[in-house]
């Protein structure tokens, strides 16, 4: 079975990285423009039977324990829309586009998938900037039914989708959305779960 692994960064990876040989890697750079334009080049080049995102990311829920790893359901552009009259709309809200247009559904990117590998499957969002801002963390929240943020998770969503590529997104909770005080992440611990999970399912997949 051929596997891509794709991270934003090194440092999300590094574990795997030093013991892997039973994948292919592509480290994409932070955001949705960088992960898009990596990710739509490596499979032209070539073909994939999985293609695994593995990575960080904030959660909304208090009820997440930090350090511990999900795989990732629905994702979507949060902040892609139309900020009037004090309020945001998307995209589908305001007409541009239908809910339904693919890689869509019902306005998500949705991992139809029915084996997320014994991970905990969760809704996802994606942004451009990450803010320490009450209210607009509190607006995601309510709007999206958001359990958890990332900078790329949406954008692998899409290309994967329209590429008609098996995929899987798992993200290890490093804080919670808004905090930005360091010392309070689990940094340590989630890349350690992310990267025995990550080692854990490529094992499973190629069996």
């Amino acid at each position: 079975m051929n596997i891509l692994v794709v991270a934003a960064t090194e440092v999300e990876i590094a574990p795997f990285l030093a013991q892997n040989s039973l994948a292919d890697v592509l480290i994409t750079g932070v955001g949705v423009p960088a992960c898009m334009y990596a990710l739509t080049k490596k499979l032209a080049q070539k073909k994939y039977d999985l293609v695994i995102q593995a990575g960080i990311a904030g959660t909304f829920k208090s009820k997440f324990l930090l350090g511990k790893t999900f795989a990732v359901k629905k994702d979507l552009f949060a902040d892609l829309g139309i900020h009037e009259n004090a309020k945001f709309y998307t995209l589908f809200e305001k007409g541009f586009t239908h809910k339904d247009e693919p890689p869509f559904f019902k306005g998500k990117l949705v991992n139809a998938t029915e084996n997320f590998f014994s991970l905990t499957a969760v809704n996802a969002i994606t942004v451009n900037t990450v803010s320490d801002n009450y209210l607009i963390n509190e607006l995601y929240q309510t709007k999206y039914d958001a359990d958890i943020e990332s900078m790329e998770g949406a954008a692998f969503h899409y290309v994967c989708l329209q590429e008609s590529v098996p995929f899987l997104q798992i993200r290890s909770i490093s804080n919670f959305v808004g905090e930005r005080v360091k010392t309070n992440w689990k940094m340590k611990e989630s890349i350690q779960n992310l990267n025995d999970n990550l080692c854990r399912i490529i094992k499973t997949a190629q069996q």
